[in-house]
C-alpha cells in the first residue's frame, strides 16, 4: 500500500477548482439559516439567501493480518447548496447537491482469496452497490420546504439532514445518511424541545440513491439469522415508514431526553438519556450520563415469512449505558460502560446511523449483538483552539462468534485503540480543516483459526486522513 499521503491535499485543491459544495456530517453542517424577509427583486432574493459549500478529500487504508488482503482508496468530492431568505416571513426553500470521484483505489470488488469476503471500509467512500465505479457519483442531497411559526418552531418537508439518536448522518465516509421526511420542531417552551418526524425515504451513507424505508434495510451486509444461515431480509422488508417522537428538557444541571422510534411492521425502540453537568469552577466541571434502550419487534418483523423478516416475532432486547467524565479548557476525560443484556440481539439498520451509546468508537459497532459488556476511556487534549488530540481505548466482551443467537456478524470479542487529531486552519487557509484517525483492533475472543472471523474485523490497523474546505 504505497500511496503518497500528499495525494489527499493535492486532490482537495483539484476538486475545489471543479466545484463548490455544502457540508453534511456530524461536525460539518455549518451553514446558517437566513432570516431576511423582504424581497425587492430576484437579485435581492438571491443576495439575501445563503450559499454554502464544501470540498472534501478522504484517504482510507486498511492493513489486515498476515496474508489477508489489504485495501486503500482516495475519494474526492465537492458540491454546493443554497437556502433562500424567508418569504412572507414564514417560508424557506433549500437545496444542495454533491458529486464525488474514486480518484485512486485498490480493487474494491475483488474478494479476499482466503476467506471469500469483500472489502468493508474503503468501499463505503463511494457507492457500495457499485464498488468499482470510478466515474463521478452524484446525489441531490437536500430539497426541502420549511415553514416557521410561533416563537422558534418550524416544519420541514423534503430531503434533509436527520437529527435523531438512531437515524443520523454517521460521518465517516465521503457522504452522510440523509432522509426524506416531514419534521415538526416545537420550541415554544423554555428549556423544552419537542420533535415529531415521519420518515418515508432514506439515502444511506455510501450510496447515491434514495430508497423506501423497507428497501433501505439490507443494503449493507446482513450477517446471519437466528439459525446461523445468511439473513434473507434484503429487498424483502415491508414497512410504510418510520415515526419518531422526541422530547428534550433541561432543568438546572440535568438534561433529559426521551425518544421513541417506531418502524411500522418491523420494530419499536424506546430510548431515554439523562445527562448531568456540575457547576463550573474555574472552567472545570464534572459530567455524568445514563442511557436506557428497550426494543421489541412489531407486527411481522418486516415480513410474514420469518426467514425473510428483519426481526423475529416476539424479539426483545435491552441496553444500558453510562458515563462519568471531567471537563476543562484544555482536556476532557470520559469513562464509559455499556451492557446489552442476553435477552436478545440489539438491532438497528446500520444504513440509518451509528449507535448513540457512550462506548461507541468510530469504525466498529455493537449492533447485532446481545450479552455484551463494553468499557471505554476517552481523553481529549486541546492545547490550542485550533488543535485537538484524541486517544480512546475500548474493551468489548461479546458473545462467542459461534453463538449466532447473540452474535449476528460473527464478530469476536476485541479491544480497540483510536488515536486522532483535528486541526482548523486560520488566516489565508480559513475554512480548511484536517483530520487524522488511526485505529487498531485486536481480538480477545476465540476465532477458531478461521480467518473469516478475523478479516476486516480484528488484528488489523486502519488509517484515515481527511481534508475539508468549507465556506
Amino acid at each position: 500500500m504505497k500511496v503518497p499521503f500528499l495525494l489527499p491535499l493535492v486532490s482537495l485543491f483539484y476538486v475545489f477548482h471543479q466545484a463548490e459544495a455544502q457540508v453534511h456530517s456530524d461536525q460539518q453542517y455549518k451553514h446558517k439559516s437566513t432570516s431576511a424577509d423582504s424581497i425587492n427583486d430576484l437579485n435581492h432574493f438571491f443576495a439575501k439567501g445563503h450559499f454554502h459549500g464544501h470540498a472534501r478529500s478522504y484517504f482510507m487504508a486498511t492493513d489486515n493480518a498476515g496474508s489477508l488482503t489489504d485495501f486503500y482508496a482516495l475519494g474526492v468530492g465537492a458540491g454546493i447548496g443554497y437556502e433562500t431568505p424567508r418569504i412572507l416571513k414564514r417560508f424557506q426553500f433549500g437545496l444542495s447537491g454533491f458529486f464525488m470521484f474514486n480518484l485512486l483505489s485498490s480493487d474494491l470488488a475483488k474478494p479476499d482469496p482466503k476467506t471469500g469476503q469483500f472489502n468493508r471500509y474503503e468501499v463505503g467512500l463511494f457507492d457500495i452497490r457499485r464498488p468499482n465505479d470510478h466515474e463521478d457519483l452524484d446525489r441531490l442531497e437536500e430539497l426541502y420546504l420549511r415553514y416557521h411559526f410561533g416563537k422558534k418552531s418550524k416544519i420541514t418537508v423534503g430531503r434533509q439532514v436527520p437529527k435523531m439518536p438512531f437515524i443520523n448522518p454517521q460521518d465517516g465516509r465521503m457522504r452522510p445518511t440523509l432522509t426524506e421526511a416531514a419534521v415538526v420542531e416545537l420550541n415554544e417552551w423554555k428549556n423544552t424541545k419537542v420533535q415529531l418526524e415521519y420518515v418515508f425515504r432514506i439515502s444511506p451513507r455510501s450510496t447515491v440513491e434514495w430508497f423506501r424505508v423497507g428497501e433501505s434495510i439490507g443494503i449493507y451486509p446482513v450477517g446471519v439469522g437466528l439459525e446461523g444461515k445468511p439473513s434473507a431480509y434484503a429487498n424483502n422488508i415491508e414497512s410504510k415508514g418510520i415515526l419518531v417522537g422526541g422530547i428534550t428538557h433541561t432543568l438546572g444541571p440535568v438534561t433529559v431526553q426521551a425518544w421513541d422510534t417506531y418502524v411500522e411492521n418491523v420494530f419499536n425502540t424506546a430510548f431515554v438519556q439523562v445527562d448531568w453537568k456540575s457547576k463550573f469552577k474555574n472552567k472545570h466541571a464534572w459530567v455524568a450520563g445514563f442511557q436506557a434502550v428497550r426494543q421489541q419487534s412489531v407486527g411481522e418483523g418486516g415480513n410474514h415469512d420469518v426467514t425473510k423478516a428483519y426481526m423475529a416475532p416476539d424479539s426483545r432486547s435491552a441496553v444500558f449505558s453510562g458515563r462519568i467524565g471531567y471537563r476543562s479548557p484544555k482536556y476532557d476525560v470520559n469513562i464509559n460502560a455499556t451492557r446489552i443484556t442476553a435477552e436478545g440481539r440489539y438491532l438497528m439498520p446500520r444504513e440509518w446511523g451509528r449507535e448513540p451509546f457512550y462506548t461507541f468508537m468510530p469504525r466498529e459497532r455493537n449492533e447485532g449483538m446481545g450479552d455484551v459488556n463494553a468499557f471505554s476511556v476517552n481523553a481529549f487534549y486541546k492545547p490550542r483552539t485550533q488543535l485537538k488530540w484524541e486517544v480512546s481505548w475500548g474493551y468489548y466482551k461479546l458473545s462467542d462468534v459461534k453463538n449466532v443467537f447473540l452474535n449476528k456478524y460473527g464478530m469476536p470479542a476485541y479491544t480497540q485503540l483510536n488515536a486522532g487529531m483535528s486541526y482548523q486552519f486560520k488566516g489565508f487557509f480559513e475554512g480548511l480543516d484536517a483530520q487524522l484517525l488511526v485505529v487498531r483492533k485486536d481480538n480477545i475472543g476465540a476465532t477458531y483459526d478461521n480467518d473469516r472471523y478475523v478479516f476486516n474485523k480484528v488484528n488489523m490497523s486502519h488509517f484515515n486522513f481527511i481534508l475539508n474546505y468549507h465556506y
